[in-house]
């Protein structure tokens, strides 16, 4: 069971990539996302909402059982699950798929107001969070976009 744990929290060991293993951890996102897109809004937010807590749950078992520091870089889950709301309600086009993909990693990688308070909540929800958050945010960016564009 462990290394499911750890396969997952990984993002598939591409939290292992020696050079950004979050941005690799979010083009596993896109891969999902490819998979995901045509799925209506009410099942994909449901899966998000799933994944959101299994995500939490997983990230805090992976830093007990093998990483031992907040937020280790090699987890990654939450930079999946945080492209995948960045594109949540956005079409399914290349154009939309690249700027969020390219929006959030700078979101993630800045942390503007208050993502990095978000860090620093207990276990996996510090994990987490500030990914849902820049997830949010990049899809607020995305969505303005489309309105202005």
């Amino acid at each position: 069971m462990r290394w499911l744990i750890k396969f997952l929290a990984t993002g598939f060991y591409t939290g292992y990539t020696p050079i950004a293993p979050g941005t690799a951890g979010s083009l596993i996102g896109v891969i999902i996302y490819l998979g995901m897109h045509r799925l209506p809004w009410l099942p994909y937010l449901l899966i998000l909402i799933a994944l959101a807590f299994f995500g939490i749950w997983i990230s805090n078992k992976a830093t007990i059982y093998f990483f031992k520091e907040k937020d280790s870089k090699k987890i990654v889950i939450d930079e999946i699950i945080g492209f995948l709301i960045a594109m949540f309600l956005i079409p399914f086009t290349f154009k939309f798929i690249l700027v969020a993909f390219i929006v959030f990693r700078v979101i993630d990688i800045l942390k503007p107001f208050p993502l990095r308070r978000l860090e620093k909540l207990p276990g996996g929800w510090g994990v987490m969070c500030d990914d849902f958050l820049a997830g949010v945010y990049a899809n607020l960016i995305i969505q303005a976009i489309r309105l202005w564009g």
